[in-house]
């Protein structure tokens, strides 16, 4: 896993020992995420405040899977949307910024307790995004693949339509960066980050979601806000 504290600063690669430990960290927080973070979070604002205001710009911390991130060139991008759809699409990003807009402001969270408030964006509603495709009476979930690989992640359709979620294609008023997911990304307040996929290239409608990269490793398929994976 790299991260990025400042989407222009090179990535911090870790190996595969750290790698592990996130991971085991990840599939054991299932059992003291809750308690130890009611321990130690009344310390961690006094650390956090003593550090540069530059290593959180505007409170958000990038997390990838891959050693670097994905490019997006307008030219050539696609969106694909398949699966159990009566008319398979592929959309590039004008025809994708043609369908109805839609724009909200609402508070991002990370499972490791990070949140940043009052976040501004813009994109397209699921129900828009897929009218013309038109999900088959089999169709329950929806899986997006992003160019980040191996990263999946999914939805049921129900939570797709939630009323503030969406595919977001800006944040604050400007097109997406490629650290926060160019050129499109999964936009869920009520769930963890890890749920709001990046980069998105691949829509597909599904009977059953699978389970997705951070699912795989131990972490809650409804990863609802406060009320999953230990907390």
């Amino acid at each position: 896993m790299t991260t990025f504290d400042d989407p222009q600063e090179e990535p911090r690669r870790y190996g595969r020992g750290a790698f592990l430990g996130v991971v085991a960290t990840g599939l054991s927080s299932l059992f003291w995420a809750k308690p130890a973070w009611e321990l130690v979070s009344g310390a961690a604002g006094p650390i956090e405040a003593s550090l540069p205001p530059s290593l959180f710009p505007n409170g958000w911390r990038i997390y990838t899977v891959a050693s670097t991130m994905p490019h997006f060139d307008p030219a050539t991008w696609r969106l694909t949307i398949d699966g159990l759809v009566e008319r398979p699409l592929t959309l590039d990003y004008a025809q994708l910024r043609s369908l109805p807009r839609a724009e909200q402001v609402s508070d991002s969270h990370c499972v490791t307790g990070r949140s940043v408030k009052h976040v501004r964006w813009a994109g397209v509603r699921f129900r828009d995004l897929l009218a013309a495709a038109r999900p088959q009476p089999g169709a329950g979930s929806l899986t997006f693949t992003s160019a980040e690989k191996p990263y999946v992640d999914s939805l049921s359709l129900r939570q797709a339509e939630l009323a503030d979620a969406m595919l977001a294609y800006e944040l604050d008023e400007k097109p997406l960066s490629r650290a926060h997911g160019a050129p499109v990304r999964v936009v869920i307040p009520e769930m963890y980050g890890y749920k709001n996929v990046k980069w998105v290239e691949r829509i597909t409608l599904v009977d059953q979601a699978e389970p997705g990269y951070w699912e795989q490793r131990g972490y809650d398929s409804d990863a609802w806000v406060g009320r999953s994976n230990g907390f």
